[in-house]
């Protein structure tokens, strides 16, 4: 989501309920949108597939060293399915996050800085995601991502939950997050405080969490987010609140499916602070 003047934009991921897969195909006319409960006039719509700057938030925290490897490959096959005029940067994170690798079109150079990190230390799991919101401002593309991979809950960091979340709520980002569930107690398992909180992140900002039981699953994953953001739908209105107080507000979208339809799901960003003159 982002705001240009009055004009507030959205992108939408409209999936099949059941498999989860994206949809295409569909219209302006499809699509609801209410902001603090109340309908907009939709005034712009585009399916079209655009460039994205997308940061890497890569966890090579010591939990990771079994799963090194195969995570590694899968993070190569999310790059591998863009286009060439994407551009990434690489976060690797254990007791510390940095940015390794700026903004790049080369996956080699992405793929030689995670082969030569060792896996080792601490998890300052929000320092990272913090340092990767910070960094994609910098991207030149409109549409802007995170994909994080992870396999624990956040031990280290000096950023706290609260101010990451209000970073989120700020940022025109989507969150995509891996998290690997890898033993019955692990800190990511259905239920644990960890897990809820990635899952709050993605889902703030219109994207998706995952929480695989094996790292073999990672590849498939990665290329399902992929695709997903190469197929989504950019919404634009012109909000009827003309207040610029720079308070936050509630936007909600809504699908009505075209006749025959599997049921569909839409996520989006969960709204925007408006405007301050």
């Amino acid at each position: 989501l982002s705001v240009n003047v009055d004009l507030v934009l959205i992108n939408a991921t409209v999936s099949d309920s059941q498999t989860g897969r994206p949809v295409t195909g569909m219209q302006g006319a499809h699509f609801e949108i209410y902001e603090d409960r109340v309908q907009q006039e939709i005034q712009y719509f585009s399916s079209e597939d655009v460039p994205l700057s997308v940061g890497i938030i890569f966890d090579v925290s010591g939990s990771m060293k079994e799963k090194m490897s195969v995570a590694r490959d899968a993070a190569v096959t999310f790059l591998q399915t863009g286009s060439p005029q994407d551009e990434h940067f690489l976060v690797p994170f254990s007791g510390r996050a940095e940015v390794a690798q700026g903004f790049t079109s080369d996956i080699a150079r992405l793929q030689n800085e995670l082969i030569f990190t060792p896996a080792e230390g601490m998890t300052a799991l929000y320092d990272a995601v913090y340092l990767g919101l910070e960094k994609v401002k910098e991207g030149r593309n409109p549409k802007k991502a995170l994909l994080m991979i992870t396999d624990g809950q956040d031990n280290r960091s000096r950023y706290t939950f609260r101010n990451v979340r209000e970073y989120v709520r700020e940022s025109d980002v989507q969150l995509y997050a891996i998290g690997i569930v890898d033993s019955y107690n692990s800190q990511l398992g259905l239920g644990r405080t960890g897990r809820g909180l990635i899952e709050e992140l993605a889902e703030m900002t219109g994207g998706r969490s995952f929480f695989p039981n094996s790292v073999f699953e990672l590849d498939d994953i990665t290329r399902r987010i992929a695709v997903e953001l190469k197929n989504q739908y950019l919404i634009g209105y012109f909000s009827s609140n003309r207040e610029t107080d720079g308070e936050w507000r509630d936007v909600q979208v809504r699908v009505n499916p075209p006749r025959g339809a599997p049921r569909l799901s839409v996520r989006a960003k969960q709204g925007y602070y408006a405007p301050v003159r």
